[in-house]
């Protein structure tokens, strides 16, 4: 008797980032995988923290909340956003790799709900870093899904982001009580302090990768007083 067959990994596609990062999506069946030189990046089975994090920072959002969402990813996070927004609200996806927004709009779509056909949804293929300095006093929360954590960047340019220029912008591009939203793979220990010295109030919620057991992650919240 023969050993049973497992289904191989399939390459679907691949893109270069501006800083010459060799990305991956690939799928097993109907799990995905984007791969970073080698490393999984994201996976599709594992999206509960994105989730969490968008209902740390949405606890009650204004009818006519506005939502910045850095790093389009598998969708997770932009879907979640719109699942908690009413129906005047809108989301700013913000994606650097053009690549990435054509893969949601094939192959990972069904994932997350399609969150690009949303009608309330603006797609920017660009630096988040740009919408951020660009607009004042415009988001009630901003979710930031770009990079492993703010000292394990994804691109090197991504970590103006971190540093007190990037989080005086960031909060300055928030509504009075508006909330910033960071993804992390694991705990920082110094990240809540620069939060508080750029104004936000902060705090750091362990949360779970998937389900209610397993790897967790983190979530830095900064609200704007």
């Amino acid at each position: 008797m023969h050993g049973a067959y497992v289904k191989p990994w399939e390459n679907l596609a691949s893109a270069v980032t501006p800083d010459g990062t060799r990305l991956e999506l690939r799928r097993h069946d109907r799990d995905y995988v984007i791969r970073a030189e080698g490393y999984d990046l994201m996976v599709s089975r594992a999206h509960g923290s994105e989730e969490a994090m968008v209902g740390l920072a949405l606890p009650e959002p204004p009818a006519d909340a506005r939502v910045l969402v850095g790093g389009l990813g598998m969708g997770y996070t932009l879907g979640t956003a719109l699942a908690v927004l009413p129906p005047a609200g809108s989301a700013v996806v913000a994606e650097l790799v053009p690549e990435v927004v054509e893969w949601n709009r094939t192959w990972l779509g069904p994932l997350a709900g399609n969150p690009l056909d949303d009608p309330r949804t603006e797609v920017v293929v660009g630096d988040v870093a740009d919408v951020i300095r660009a607009n004042v006093g415009l988001f009630d929360a901003i979710l930031l899904d770009v990079d492993n954590g703010p000292g394990a960047l994804t691109q090197r340019g991504n970590g103006w982001l971190y540093t007190r220029a990037g989080l005086a912008a960031t909060y300055e591009a928030l509504r009075p009580g508006g909330a910033y939203a960071l993804w992390s793979v694991g705990h920082d220990a110094k990240f809540e302090g620069h939060l508080r010295t750029a104004g936000f109030m902060p705090s750091t919620h362990p949360v779970a990768a998937h389900g209610s057991r397993g790897r967790r992650h983190v979530v830095f919240l900064g609200r704007r007083r």
